[in-house]
């Protein structure tokens, strides 16, 4: 690869040198309205339009100098491996709830005859009941009554969004422990890559959190403000005992963050991480929904002298990311201009949800006009890509990608 260094985050801004995608792909197609609500989507997307948008965002990305990586490509590279292969079958299945024996046989030597990027996509898109041939396994009345479900393995219908399986902070990962059954899997896959690729080896042993921490936490909750701050959103997905942990496991063996800024939203798949309200565009700049600033909490947590941790409220947000920046002032840029209407139309549309690829330097929406002038009003530069089938789960350029490497500021 390019010889970047593998894992360094330490800002939300640095330029950006190294992301983690995936390409929308055959899982998309395997969405019904039956199963709308329970794979997290409000709409089915066009699976053709939805990777002609992806890969100009892509695009995008590498014509600013970042190299692009794609989690089929990487889970393929580990499943070379004979016994890597063994395992992620083995906790693929596990993963499914699959119970009876006969059938688990079945589908432990359908996969294990499929080449490694046959094998991945089938991990990524799913094992439909109609994919395995034979019936042999059906040997419970169980087998037959639970078909109304189609799938042996469900298919990751949100993996295009990378944020949430996982974070960088620093030079390690936090495997994101999902909230949702739906998504767990994702961050099963991004386990196993952390651990057995040999991009990320050497630093596999030294994560953050782990997916099968029971008390759940997600990428797009956690915002690496500075090297000494990082800010993680209370929310309907991220639960108070793992921000402790994670805070915990950050001042005990990183050294250099010195605070967690804990940023509680109103509990609702709304706002269902941090960055769909709020997200850094600039040194002291930040895009946030209006109005949300006076319905979330803010703490600040620092290490105790011996152990533990200190907590600490703090008035506001804007309070908090002044002291917590060491900045004589910051500026929270309204979406939609400050207008009400304007604002909740584009937030549906993921208005807030920007991925910074240099300090100053955004990628939004197309679709989000008024959002899209404010910010550049307000001297931000900012990098259109279209999204009318993409934005259909509910995820902007942030939600897409998992920034591996950023240049230190």
């Amino acid at each position: 690869m390019s010889g970047i260094q593998s894992l360094s985050i330490r800002s939300e801004i640095g330029e950006l040198r190294s992301v983690l995608l995936h390409r929308p792909g055959k899982e998309l197609e395997r969405l019904t309205p039956a199963y709308l609500e329970e794979m997290l989507f409000d709409d089915i997307p066009w699976l053709k339009q939805i990777r002609l948008e992806h890969d100009n965002f892509a695009s995008v990305l590498s014509n600013h100098n970042c190299e692009v990586l794609y989690y089929s490509d990487l889970l393929s590279d580990i499943l070379q491996n004979k016994d890597v292969k063994a395992e992620v079958i083995a906790d693929v299945i596990s993963y499914s709830h699959i119970q009876n024996p006969n059938l688990v046989g079945e589908i432990v030597e359908h996969l294990g005859s499929k080449k490694p990027e046959e094998l991945a996509e089938i991990i990524i898109s799913g094992l439909a009941i109609s994919d395995l041939p034979g019936k042999a396994g059906r040997s419970r009345l169980s087998d037959y009554i639970n078909e109304a479900f189609p799938f042996y393995i469900s298919p990751l219908i949100n993996l295009y969004f990378t944020r949430d399986p996982g974070a960088v902070i620093g030079n390690r990962m936090s495997i994101s422990s999902m909230k949702t059954e739906a998504r767990r899997r994702e961050s099963l896959i991004l386990h196993h890559i952390n651990k057995f690729h040999p991009r990320f080896a050497d630093q596999s042993d030294e994560i953050w959190n782990s997916h099968q921490n029971p008390n759940s936490i997600e990428g797009g909750d956690v915002l690496v403000l500075s090297p000494e701050t990082v800010a993680i959103g209370c929310s309907v997905r991220t639960s108070t005992n793992a921000i402790e942990e994670v805070a915990e496991s950050l001042f005990k063996d990183n050294g250099i963050v010195k605070e967690v800024l804990v940023i509680q939203i109103p509990f609702t798949r709304a706002y269902m991480h941090l960055d769909t309200v709020l997200t850094m565009v600039d040194y002291d700049k930040f895009t946030i929904f209006p109005g949300i600033e006076n319905s979330v909490r803010v703490f600040s947590l620092t290490p105790g002298q011996k152990s533990g941790l200190i907590i600490k409220p703090v008035d506001n947000l804007l309070t908090a990311l002044k002291s917590s920046l060491k900045l004589p002032s910051v500026q929270l840029i309204p979406s939609g201009g400050g207008d009400v209407i304007t604002a909740a139309r584009e937030q549906w549309n993921d208005s807030t949800n920007t991925l910074a690829i240099a300090p100053g330097v955004v990628v939004t929406y197309d679709r989000n006009t008024v959002s899209n002038d404010t910010l550049r009003s307000n001297g931000i530069e900012v990098v259109e890509i279209g999204g009318s089938e993409l934005v259909r789960g509910r995820g902007g350029p942030r939600c897409m990608s998992m920034p591996l490497n950023r240049d230190e500021l």
